[in-house]
C-alpha cells in the first residue's frame, strides 16, 4: 500500500493513552512517535504497536513536532495527539482536502461532553486565533491541534519556535506565504485515563503556553 501520509505524535508520559491512538491511525499513514523525554513507556508502548520512534531530548512541542518531520518520508505529514482526545481516522479527511487543493488542512476542536474544554485554555484560545484572523486573514478557531500539509511546504516554512508557539508561528507563516487553509470540525473528546495535558491541565500550563504565543505574534 502507498504511504499516503506520515503521522507525528508528540509524546510525553503517554503510555497509557497510545495503544488505542495507534491503533487508530489509517492504514494508508504511518505512525511516527516522538518521545519527549518520557518518564514512563511511551517509547515501548509506541515499539510494540509497530510505529516508529522518535527520541527528541529539547524539551517542547515544537522540538518534538520538529524532530518527527525531519524523520518523516512520506510526501504529506500530519500531527495529532498522543493523549486520545483527537481520533486519528480524521486524518483522512485533512488529507483528502490536501489532495484537492489545500496547501493545509486543520481541525477545530468540537467537545464532546461538557467540561472538557477547560474555561482557560478555551479562552486563551478564543483570543490567539481572533487575532490570528486579524493579522493573517486565515479562517481560523483553533490553534490546528490536529493538521495535514505538504512536507516539504512545511519544511519550507523554516519554523523556529520549539515550544507550544510552534502551531501558532505555522499558522502566521502560512498565511504570510499564501496558503490556502481550509478548517474542518472534529470531536474533540476526554484524555485517556491517568493523563494529564501540559497545557489546558492547569491554569499555569495555559499561561506557559499564553506567553509562548504572545512571543510569536509579537
Amino acid at each position: 500500500m502507498r504511504l499516503r501520509c506520515d503521522v507525528v505524535l508528540p509524546c510525553r508520559d503517554e503510555a497509557l493513552a497510545l495503544p488505542p491512538v495507534l491503533a487508530a491511525i489509517p492504514a494508508d499513514m504511518r505512525a511516527i512517535v516522538v518521545d519527549n523525554g518520557s518518564r514512563d513507556q511511551t517509547a515501548e508502548v509506541a515499539r510494540a504497536a509497530g510505529a516508529t520512534v522518535v527520541s527528541e531530548q529539547r524539551p517542547g512541542y515544537g522540538a518534538a513536532v520538529h524532530a518527527g518531520v525531519l524523520a518523516s518520508t512520506a510526501p504529506l505529514v500530519g500531527v495529532v495527539d498522543g493523549d486520545g482526545s483527537l481520533d486519528p481516522r480524521d486524518l483522512t479527511r485533512l488529507a483528502d482536502l490536501v489532495e484537492a487543493g489545500a496547501t493545509m488542512a486543520v481541525g477545530r476542536r468540537r467537545p464532546t461532553r461538557p467540561r472538557i474544554w477547560p474555561w482557560h485554555a478555551r479562552g486563551g484560545n478564543a483570543l490567539i486565533t481572533w487575532r490570528l484572523r486579524r493579522r493573517t486573514g486565515l479562517p481560523v478557531h483553533d490553534i490546528a491541534p490536529i493538521r495535514v500539509c505538504g512536507r516539504q511546504d512545511l519544511l519550507d516554512l523554516d519554523l523556529q519556535d520549539r515550544r507550544f508557539g510552534y502551531p501558532l508561528e505555522l499558522l502566521v507563516k502560512a498565511g504570510a506565504a499564501g496558503w490556502t487553509l481550509v478548517e474542518v470540525d472534529v470531536p474533540y473528546g476526554p484524555r485517556a485515563v491517568g493523563t494529564r495535558s501540559k497545557v489546558s491541565g492547569s491554569v499555569v500550563g495555559t499561561m506557559r503556553a499564553m506567553r509562548d504565543f504572545a512571543r510569536v505574534l509579537s
